[in-house]
């Protein structure tokens, strides 16, 4: 049975602030602070349901798209609670979607705002020796984590014979990256197309 809720606009804004604090936690993406968010939801304000709090950890990781969909299904989880459930018509579905709203935006937005002031910030600053050494650091961990996914995606295939075109498709995309300012949009495009048409 799903816990019945009367949430305040306080309780609202409770929520929202706890997974904005939760967002610049959030170093190894947002899965990685999923014990607080059991913590919270769960154990402290009984918002959720056991079974709701790890369901929608388990519906978001065997759905396509981006793991952090488990956050949008938490959120939807207590508003439908607030809302006395499936039963509860229209009030319920508005409630489930501002509880979607509510935590998305919280669990994004503090660290969305974080990344893009230091990456202005550094910009701006990009002559100083510090952001140079930062980035030139960077740059090669960044290239042997590309190239070690992308390792691990050839593996999976493991058919070189049938996956022959995929290869060269590939070969061909990094020389022109390399060698040309071929908006990368348009190489994305080009292999979408060509895997539309059985090609690759």
């Amino acid at each position: 049975m799903n816990p019945v809720l009367q949430l305040s606009s306080q309780d609202w804004l409770s929520l929202f602030n706890h997974f904005a604090s939760l967002s610049l936690l959030a170093v190894g993406g947002a899965i990685t602070t999923a014990p607080d968010m059991h913590r919270f939801l769960v154990d402290e304000t009984r918002w959720l349901s056991e079974a709701q709090f790890t369901s929608s950890i388990a519906l978001a990781q065997a759905a396509p798209g981006p793991n952090i969909l488990f956050v949008a299904l938490m959120g939807f989880n207590v508003g439908l609670n607030a809302g006395a459930g499936l039963g509860g018509g229209w009030v319920s579905v508005g409630l489930a979607s501002l509880g979607v709203v509510v935590t998305m935006l919280g669990i994004i937005l503090p660290s969305s705002v974080l990344t893009y002031s230091a990456t202005r910030w550094a910009h701006q600053h990009r002559e100083k020796l510090g952001i140079r050494a930062f980035k030139s650091g960077m740059a090669p961990i960044v290239i042997a984590l590309l190239l070690a996914t992308a390792w691990l995606l050839t593996l999976s295939h493991n058919q070189p014979a049938r996956d022959w075109p995929a290869y060269v498709l590939t070969a061909l995309t990094t020389l022109v990256v390399w060698r040309t300012k071929v908006h990368m949009l348009w190489l994305i495009g080009f292999g979408a197309l060509l895997g539309a048409l059985g090609w690759v």
